[in-house]
């Protein structure tokens, strides 16, 4: 099943270091980051949970979830904790789903369907796929996919960007040009007349007639 931006977001059930969820349960009324890796105690992997752990706060200010995913069991992530916190010097906090089975992997059309059903005896790059993030909000819907090569840590500072985006342009009537950063002018989008423009975003620039410009909506 190949999975798009605006389709829901798989649900499921599953075993995690903090005890058994259900996917869109856990998810609430919040934003969620689904982030997965290929196996436990990989290197790149270990400075990835370890990023996130450091940045817990400023997810949970935006009232945003984070949850790690990983191709092993849960008793090893418990494991895998230590080491992380060992690198990072931050304590894990968040869930990470045990995805011993390749359910999850499977789900997310991360692993193809056909694949083994275990974990046992596979390596990293067996499993190289099961390395996507994904934004899911609190209609449950993709808001966004990232997936990542083995040899490249992800940039968790630019999902926060990305977040910031989403729930920026969720609630007004703009899009977020490239390199935006919070705080920064915003692009006017096309459902918005210039009459209404004019009421809304008093002062805005017309760079191109599809293209107008305004500073950020509080």
């Amino acid at each position: 099943m190949s999975l798009r931006i605006n389709d829901i977001a798989p649900d499921f059930t599953a075993e995690t270091t903090q005890g058994t969820i259900n996917f869109h349960e856990w998810i609430g009324d919040s934003y969620a980051v689904l982030f997965s890796h290929p196996k436990d105690f990989t290197p790149v992997c270990t400075t990835e949970l370890g990023a996130v752990a450091t940045l817990e706060q400023q997810f949970a200010a935006r009232g945003v979830k984070v949850i790690g995913l990983s191709v092993d069991k849960v008793s090893d992530h418990s494991k895998w904790e230590q080491d992380i916190k060992d690198v990072s010097g931050a304590t894990v906090n968040f869930p990470i789903i045990g995805d011993f089975d390749l359910k999850v992997a499977k789900l997310y059309d991360m692993l193809a369907a056909d694949d083994s059903d275990s974990c046992e005896g596979r390596t990293p790059a067996n499993n190289a796929p099961v390395r996507t993030v994904f934004v899911v909000g609190p209609d449950k819907r993709i808001k966004l996919t990232l997936a990542y090569p083995m040899t490249t840590g992800r940039n968790f500072d630019e999902i926060i960007r990305v977040l910031d985006s989403i729930q920026l342009t969720a609630k007004h009537k703009v899009a977020t040009p490239a390199n935006w950063q919070q705080g920064g002018d915003v692009i006017i989008t096309a459902a918005v007349s210039n009459d209404d423009a004019a009421k809304i975003f008093p002062g805005y620039k017309t760079v191109k007639p599809y293209l107008r410009t305004t500073a950020q909506p509080k």
